[in-house]
């Protein structure tokens, strides 16, 4: 029996390579739909080009979307209504109602969601999780991430599933999650403020959380202007000690997310094994949908100058 994975790629901009690549790494037979840049896509890596969504989803186990945020709950509706499973770029959707539509859609079909939220397969902060238990009671985590602003004008869009906040600073805001356990309390700030909901880069913004155990997480996220290099740290720290992750460096105390195993072909070998095995994956859809639960907190706060209660 052929048990190739076959997988229909929803997107071509910056983030569908990596995605390609890791499939293709894994053995699998990729298609694209056809849209600008993946023609391109096509040839570059010998992938089949398909005309429509329809057609797409027909040739393929696995839909896998890497497409603008606002279109997610779309694309994903009809890959469920197929019988598809789907992997879907952080994060799942605009609002948390759409995220929780969207697992609540995936149950109902009986196939697998999978929220691409890559950074927990960096090796640094697997690493940082692996010992968290070290540090004893978490009582502050600090975390930045810092890069050039993007190209496409979508992402500089809150209204229409862009914004600093939801697609860059969730890396982060999931890790708090993962390590730290579920918040309490969400206060944001942005400066310079959106204008018309239209982000201005270079921007910054800042999340506080506060967590059900008493921790504090300190989250910042920075589009910076063109050519700016790409940076994320992370410490945490405890009554008993901290740990820390920084691309910055490569001290061995503080190891760096960069891995020798590519995080993205590890990310969908884990989301392979997991429908090969029936198991959870490292993200569950429960966790994408609990990250988009503190964008849309953050939001909230920035729109009313006040922290949010959960």
């Amino acid at each position: 029996m052929d048990d190739t994975p076959r997988v229909g790629i929803v997107g071509a901009g910056g983030i569908a390579p990596p995605h390609i690549e890791g499939w293709l790494a894994l053995g699998a037979e990729v298609g694209i739909l056809r849209r600008t840049g993946a023609d391109a896509l096509a040839a570059r890596y010998g992938l089949r080009l398909h005309d429509t969504l329809e057609e797409l989803i027909q040739g393929s186990g696995i839909v896998d979307v890497v497409s603008p945020t606002s279109s997610h709950l779309d694309i994903a509706r009809a890959a469920f209504a197929a019988g598809r499973h789907v992997v879907c770029e952080k994060p799942l959707a605009v609002t948390a109602a759409e995220a929780q539509e969207l697992a609540d859609a995936a149950a109902a079909a009986g196939v697998r969601l999978f929220p691409a939220h890559v950074v927990r397969y960096f090796s640094g902060y697997q690493q940082v999780h692996e010992r968290i238990g070290a540090v004893g009671a978490i009582t502050e985590l600090t975390a930045r991430r810092t890069v050039a602003a993007p190209a496409s004008a979508w992402f500089f869009s809150q209204d229409a599933g862009g914004g600093i906040i939801r697609d860059l600073m969730i890396h982060d805001l999931d890790q708090a999650l993962w390590l730290a356990g579920p918040a309490v309390e969400v206060s944001a700030t942005q400066d310079p403020p959106a204008v018309d909901s239209v982000v201005q880069p270079p921007v910054s913004a800042h999340v506080t959380l506060t967590h059900a155990n008493g921790a504090i997480s300190h989250v910042r996220a920075d589009w910076a202007e063109p050519g700016t290099p790409f940076r994320s740290m992370l410490e945490v720290t405890g009554d008993r000690g901290e740990l820390s992750v920084d691309t910055s460096t490569t001290d061995t105390e503080h190891p760096s997310p960069a891995s020798a195993a590519d995080p993205y072909r590890e990310q969908l070998a884990d989301f392979l094994d997991a429908i090969r095995t029936g198991r959870d994956a490292r993200v569950t859809p429960a966790d994408g949908v609990a990250a988009v639960v503190l964008v849309d907190a953050a939001y909230a706060s920035l729109a009313s100058g006040h922290p949010v209660v959960l």
